[in-house]
């Protein structure tokens, strides 16, 4: 169980990732790190900066973990130099979610003892995840997200054994240090600095709706959403940059376009025409793939209306879609799906 939570103002998911890492680890320490995006690679980029050894598992884009490699690097480490597994849960450049489950039964296999942290910014109150159950060591969130708040605040929580590795992390550590947190809160003042009000109270808010909704009905709901969408994109004839069935998000669908169509207009066109938000293809995939998301306060209809925007749009760069094909295939799937809601029953 999670002894530690630590909401950490202007941080953003950034900051929490600084967060986890310069309170359990110190400079040196070796650390097994999957690259499988952008968001991952940003994360191993910070590794490398905090001078930590970073064995870095690289997959193409588009694909999972290679947990296969991990069970090698455990198996061999019987010294146990390997200091902690770090695994973004769902890679949102890429629509990739990974087995966290699989994580623990290596480690747990092997006796490993090395700590488990994850970044769940994109799946944490959206995605099916059991940190006590999988023996995470650190989870870490943002507002933006699941939580539907302005970006601003980074989330970390961390179990009994991650606060005992605070205790002997030789990282330096200022803003973030959860020695600080733990301090003023026995103080009965909660915060080392000046906190975000404005932000507390969106976040209460934003709990109290997750709780009403119940989470596994919110987990159900980005379930029903993201296989909408991946139906859609099938009945477009458009491909998802996720490779296997056993990747795919509930939480954004990262859609490949043809050569001859540059997914940056879509994007740019869909904003300047219909006022749709999609997300842009980065880094390797810039102008190869548009993500939808489909996280957060958002609901069935709501998403039939982007399905809708997205064909427009495809029409308009020269995509020969037809107008409500994808939005038919998600329609009849969610009519299908779709439960009662229980308080209006």
């Amino acid at each position: 169980m999670a002894e530690l939570l630590c909401v950490h103002n202007v941080a953003l998911g950034t900051g929490a990732w600084e967060s986890a890492l310069t309170n359990t680890l110190s400079p040196g320490d070796r650390i097994v790190s999957f690259l499988i995006g952008q968001f991952s690679l940003l994360w191993i980029d910070q590794q490398q900066r905090l001078n930590f050894k970073v064995d870095v598992v690289e997959s193409e884009w588009g694909q999972g973990a290679n947990l296969d490699i991990l069970a090698s690097k455990i198996a061999e480490d019987t010294a146990h130099t390997i200091k902690a597994v770090c695994i973004v849960h769902n890679e949102t450049a890429t629509g990739v979610t990974n087995n966290l489950a699989t994580v623990r039964k290596i480690l747990d296999h092997y006796r490993h003892p090395a700590l488990f942290l994850v970044d769940g910014v994109s799946s944490i109150c959206a995605l099916d995840f059991r940190m006590d159950e999988w023996g995470v060591d650190v989870a870490l969130t943002g507002s933006q997200k699941a939580l539907s708040l302005p970006t601003g605040i980074g989330i970390v929580c961390a179990s009994p054994k991650a606060l005992e590795a605070s205790k002997t992390a030789k990282s330096v550590r200022v803003f973030f240090d959860w020695n600080d947190y733990l301090k003023f809160y026995k103080l009965g003042t909660y915060w080392p600095y000046t906190p975000s009000i404005q932000l507390l109270y969106g976040l209460r808010a934003a709990l109290d709706l997750l709780f009403e909704e119940g989470l596994d009905n919110v987990i159900a709901r980005h379930s029903r959403l993201g296989k909408a969408t991946r139906l859609a994109v099938e009945a477009w004839g458009l491909k998802n940059c996720t490779q296997k069935e056993e990747w795919v998000s509930d939480t954004v669908t990262a859609v490949l376009v043809p050569p001859y169509v540059d997914s940056t207009e879509i994007v740019r066109r869909a904003w300047k025409r219909y006022n749709l938000s999609l997300g842009l293809g980065l880094n390797k995939i810039a102008g190869k793939v548009f993500r939808i998301g489909h996280l957060g306060n958002l609901n069935e209809l709501q998403l039939l209306g982007c399905l809708a925007g997205v064909e427009m749009v495809l029409r308009d760069v020269g995509y020969p879609v037809k107008l409500g094909s994808g939005v038919a295939a998600a329609s009849a799937y969610l009519q299908n799906n779709i439960p009662l809601i229980p308080s209006r029953v």
